[in-house]
C-alpha cells in the first residue's frame, strides 16, 4: 500500500478527464507529475506539482490548471484541495485515511511497504571483492554493510537480487601472498622467517604456514620458488577466502556467488570479450596523450591496444594490453562484466572503494558497449571510515600487521551496531565511527534510539496484555480506530504512511542510508508522543478502564513497530524487544 502512488493515480485520472473535456491540450506527458509530502506540513497532507510541470507544455497559467484540477479531485479520501502560490495544489486527507493506514500496516505486517517496482528484474550486486591476501579491514566493513543492505532493499522492492563477490586472484598480489605464506611455512618448520619489505607481515598467516607444514612436511623447504609458487598460491588464496567468508558471516553477510578472476585466464574468455568489442570497431592500436599536469618520470609514448571508451561517455580511451602483451587489470574486468551480462542480469551494481573513482566511466563504457546499452551499470563509491574513541583517533590490536580488522570492529561494537552506524551517512560521504558514542544510551546514538523505540513498542504491548487488553494483530487490525484523532497521533500515522514511498525512492536511488534516516525520524516521533503522554493523560497508549480506546492507540504503536522491524531487517539489524 503506497498511499502516495494511489493519490497520484487519482490526480492522473483527473488530468485525463480534463484532457477529454478540452481543459488541457492532448498529448501532454504526465510522467513528471508527482504527489509527495509538502515541505511545510501546515500546508496539508500531500501536494502535487501537476499544474507547475504542465503549464509550459500546455501553454497555460499554472494557477488556471490547478483551479480546474482541484475541482475534479472528488475522491472521498480528499477532504480539501487548496491552490497555493503560483499553482501548487495542496491536498488534505480525512482522518479515516490515516486510521486505515494503521490497520493496513498491522494486517500486512512484514509485507507492509514491500513493493513490486522491481517487477522481478534480475540485479547483480557485486560488493566487498577484497583482494584475498588477508582478513577484511575496517574499510571493507562499510562496503560490505552497504552492499548487503542495498541487496536487501532491492529484494524488498521486488527485484531478483544476486549478491556476488569477485575474487581478485589473478594479479601479482596473490604471488606476494604465496611468498609471505611460504615464509610462515618455513617458520612452522623451525626456521627464521624472512618477512622482507613488500611481503605481508600479519600474524594471520602463521596458521596458514602451519597448515602448509601439515600438508607438505618439509618437502617444499629446499625447492626453488618455481616448484612451489603455484601450489602455495592456491593453498593460501583458499585459506584467505575461508577467512574472508568467516569475517563476512560475523557481520551477517552471505554471498550467493563467488567468481574468480583467475578463472578468466587461459580460457579464451578475455580474448572473446575483446574480440566482441573489436567487432564493434571499439578496439584499436594507438598512442595515448600524456596525462595532464606534471609528467611521470617514466612516461614514454608507446603504441598500445586501446578500448575506444570515449564512444560511450568516457573522458579518454583506455589501454587493455601492456606493451609486453600482458593484459591490463581492465581487460579481465571487461570479460567478467560480459560474463554477468551473459548470465542474464538486467542491471549491474558494483560497490567500490573511493580509490576506484577513476574506474567508473571506463567500466560503464565497457558494459554499455557489451550490452548494446541494454544493461545499466551503477557504481557506488564507498568513502573512508575513521575510527575514534571519545573523540580521539582509536587504534586497536592489529593482528593483520598494518590495519584494523573487521573482527576488531565487530568484537568492540557488535554486528548490529556496526551495521546501523555504517548506514548513517550516504555512501559517498566520509564517516566517523566513535566507539564510545555508538555504544552510549542517548538520542545522539541513532541505533540505540531506534532500538529503544522498538523496545517501547513491545513494552506497551506487554503492559496492555497485563491489563487484559487483546493486542493480537488480528484484533488490532479490526479495532475501531476512529479514536485516533489527536493531531499528534495522526502525525505519527502519516509517518507510517510514508514508509512504502520511502522504500521505493530509496530502492530507485540505490541509497539504503535513507532507511536508517527514516527509522530515526519515526522513532523520534514515537518517543515524542510517548513523552507527551506523560503530561496529557488522553495521549497515553493504555487508557485505564477504556479497552476500546486503548486498542486504537496501541494499534498505532504496533504499526510503528511493524515499520521499525521491517526497516531494521533491510539494514540487517536484529530488532530488540527489551533494552538491557
Amino acid at each position: 500500500m503506497n498511499l502516495f502512488t494511489d493519490l497520484r493515480g487519482v490526480v492522473l485520472a483527473a488530468l485525463e478527464q480534463m484532457t477529454q473535456a478540452g481543459e488541457l491540450p492532448p498529448g501532454l506527458d504526465f510522467a513528471n507529475v508527482a504527489v509527495e509530502p509538502p515541505r511545510d506540513p501546515a500546508h496539508g497532507d500531500m501536494a502535487t506539482n501537476a499544474a507547475m510541470v504542465l503549464a509550459k507544455p500546455a501553454g497555460m497559467k499554472p494557477r488556471d490548471i490547478a483551479d480546474r484540477l482541484a475541482g475534479r479531485l472528488t475522491d472521498p479520501r480528499i477532504s480539501a484541495a487548496e491552490v497555493a502560490g503560483p499553482g501548487f495544489l495542496n491536498l488534505r486527507l480525512s482522518p479515516a485515511v490515516w486510521q486505515d493506514v494503521v490497520a493496513t500496516a498491522i494486517r500486512e505486517g512484514a509485507e507492509f511497504g514491500r513493493s513490486d517496482i522491481g517487477a522481478g528484474q534480475r540485479v547483480n550486486v557485486e560488493f566487498v571483492s577484497a583482494n584475498p591476501t588477508g582478513p577484511m579491514h575496517v574499510g571493507h566493513v562499510r562496503g560490505a554493510v552497504f552492499g548487503d543492505a542495498l541487496a536487501n532493499l532491492l529484494a524488498f522492492s521486488g527485484h531478483d537480487v544476486t549478491r556476488e563477490y569477485y575474487i581478485n586472484d589473478g594479479g601479482a598480489q596473490v604471488d606476494v601472498l604465496a611468498r609471505s605464506a611460504y615464509e610462515r611455512y618455513r617458520e612452522a618448520n623451525g626456521l627464521e622467517p624472512e618477512i622482507r619489505e613488500g611481503l605481508y607481515p600479519g600474524d594471520y598467516l602463521i596458521p596458514v604456514g602451519e597448515a602448509l607444514k601439515a600438508k607438505y612436511g618439509t618437502r617444499l623447504l629446499d625447492c626453488p620458488e618455481s616448484d612451489w609458487l603455484a601450489e602455495v598460491r592456491d593453498f593460501a588464496t583458499e585459506a584467505m577466502m575461508e577467512m574472508i567468508r568467516q569475517d563476512l558471516a560475523v557481520l551477517g553477510v552471505r554471498m550467493d556467488v563467488y567468481s574468480s578472476e583467475k578463472a578468466l585466464y587461459g580460457t579464451g574468455r578475455i580474448e572473446a570479450a575483446i574480440e566482441r568489442l573489436r567487432s564493434m570497431d571499439l578496439i584499436y592500436r594507438g598512442v595515448l596523450e600524456p596525462p595532464k599536469g606534471k609528467l611521470p618520470e617514466d612516461w614514454e609514448e608507446r603504441e598500445q591496444l586501446l578500448f575506444r571508451s570515449t564512444a560511450h561517455g568516457d573522458d579518454v580511451d583506455r589501454p587493455i594490453q601492456k606493451s609486453d602483451g600482458a593484459w591490463t587489470y581492465f581487460a579481465p574486468d571487461i570479460a567478467y562484466h560480459w560474463d554477468k551480462i551473459d548470465r542474464g542480469f538486467d542491471a549491474l551494481i558494483d560497490v567500490f572503494g573511493a580509490d576506484h573513482g577513476g574506474y567508473v566511466k571506463r567500466m560503464q563504457a565497457a558494459v554499455a558497449a557489451l550490452s548494446n546499452g541494454r544493461v545499466p551499470l551503477d557504481i557506488k563509491l564507498i568513502q573512508l571510515v575513521k575510527l575514534f574513541k571519545n573523540g580521539e583517533p582509536f587504534k586497536m590490536s592489529k593482528r593483520a600487521g598494518t590495519f584494523v580488522t573487521l573482527r576488531d570492529v565487530v568484537e568492540e561494537a557488535g554486528a548490529d551496531v556496526t551495521r546501523f552506524i555504517m548506514l548513517t551517512r550516504k555512501n559517498d560521504a566520509a564517516l566517523d565511527f566513535d566507539f564510545a558514542r555508538v555504544l552510549e544510551q542517548s538520542k545522539d546514538n541513532p541505533v540505540w534510539y531506534v532500538q529503544y523505540a522498538n523496545a517501547r513498542v513491545h513494552s506497551v504491548l506487554r503492559r496492555a496484555t497485563e491489563s487484559g487488553i487483546d493486542v493480537g494483530d488480528s484484533s488490532l487490525a479490526c479495532a475501531d480506530l476512529t479514536g485516533l484523532s489527536h493531531p499528534a497521533e495522526l502525525d505519527l500515522a502519516r509517518k507510517v504512511a510514508e514508509w512504502p514511498r520511502l522504500v521505493e525512492n530509496a530502492a530507485r536511488a540505490h541509497e539504503p542510508h535513507r532507511v536508517a534516516f527514516f527509522l530515526y525520524e519515526i522513532a523520534s516521533d514515537l518517543h515524542s508522543l510517548w513523552n507527551r503522554g506523560n503530561d496529557e493523560v488522553a495521549l497515553r497508549f493504555v487508557q485505564n478502564g477504556d479497552p476500546a480506546t486503548s486498542q486504537a492507540k496501541i494499534a498505532l504503536v504496533r504499526a510503528v513497530g511493524v515499520v521499525i522491524s521491517s526497516g531494521l531487517a533491510i539494514l540487517g539489524v536484529t530488532p530488540v524487544k527489551e533494552m538491557r
